[in-house]
C-alpha cells in the first residue's frame, strides 16, 4: 500500500512569504527555506520584520487570497488522490494554507499553527512537531505503507531521506549539486512520471 507525502509551498502553491514579500516591496520577506535551512531562526527573522513594519495576519491573509495553485498543481493532486493516498507535509500555517487548500480540493495537509494576538499580531507560532515531516514519513513506514517523499527544499530533506521512494521537485541548483543521487522533478508531468513508476 502507498502513500505520496509532498511538500507544499513551491510544488502545489506559490511561496507565500515571496509573494507577500513582492506585493509589500520588502525584499528581505523574500528568504525561505532554500536560503535558510534553520527554521526557527527563519520564522524569527520573518515576524521581527513584520512586528518592524506594523503588519498583521490580515495583511498577509489579503495577499493569499491573489493567489492560485501553481499551473497544473490542481490536476496533479486529483491524479494522484485517484491512485493513492495523498498527505501534504508543510512547514506553512493552517492560517495562511487554508484558502489554497480549497483551491487544491483539500487534500490531507499537516501544517503548523499560528499565535495570533487580540490585535490581529502574529505573535508566535506553534510548531505541530518539531521535524515533523520526517516523523510523519516515519509514522507511515511504520504503519507499513510504501512512502514516497518529495519537496523543494532543505527542510524536506529528512522526510526524503527516510522514505521508500523521493525526488526533488524544481529545487535550487545548489541543492541539486549537493545531493546528485536525488532524482527531480521539473514540472508536474515528470513528477507524475515518477511516482507511476512506484506505484
Amino acid at each position: 500500500m502507498n502513500i505520496v507525502c509532498l511538500d507544499l509551498e513551491g510544488v502545489l502553491i506559490p511561496e507565500i512569504w515571496i509573494a507577500f514579500a513582492e506585493k509589500t516591496g520588502i525584499e528581505a520577506l523574500k528568504r525561505t527555506t532554500r536560503d535558510e535551512p534553520d527554521y526557527d531562526v527563519l520564522m524569527r527573522y520573518r515576524l521581527d520584520i513584520l512586528d518592524k513594519e506594523g503588519f498583521k495576519l490580515a495583511d498577509i491573509e489579503e495577499v493569499i487570497g491573489t493567489l492560485d495553485p501553481m499551473p497544473g498543481a490542481k490536476e496533479f493532486v486529483e491524479w494522484v488522490t485517484s491512485q493513492t493516498r495523498l498527505v501534504i507535509l508543510s512547514d506553512t500555517f493552517r492560517q495562511f494554507a487554508e484558502p489554497l487548500m480549497a483551491k487544491l480540493g483539500h487534500p490531507t495537509l499537516f501544517c503548523h499553527d499560528l499565535v495570533i494576538d487580540e490585535t490581529g499580531r502574529i505573535a508566535d507560532y506553534a510548531l505541530r512537531l518539531k521535524d515533523h515531516k520526517r516523523k510523519a514519513v516515519e509514522a507511515f513506514k511504520a504503519l507499513n505503507f510504501d512512502t514516497f517523499a518529495a519537496g523543494d527544499s532543505y527542510n524536506d530533506l529528512s522526510m526524503i531521506d527516510v522514505a521508500d521512494h523521493h525526488a526533488l521537485y524544481c529545487p535550487p541548483e545548489r541543492l541539486i549539486a549537493e545531493r546528485p543521487e536525488l532524482p527531480v522533478a521539473r514540472d508536474h508531468r515528470e513528477l507524475r512520471q515518477i511516482i507511476e513508476g512506484i506505484l
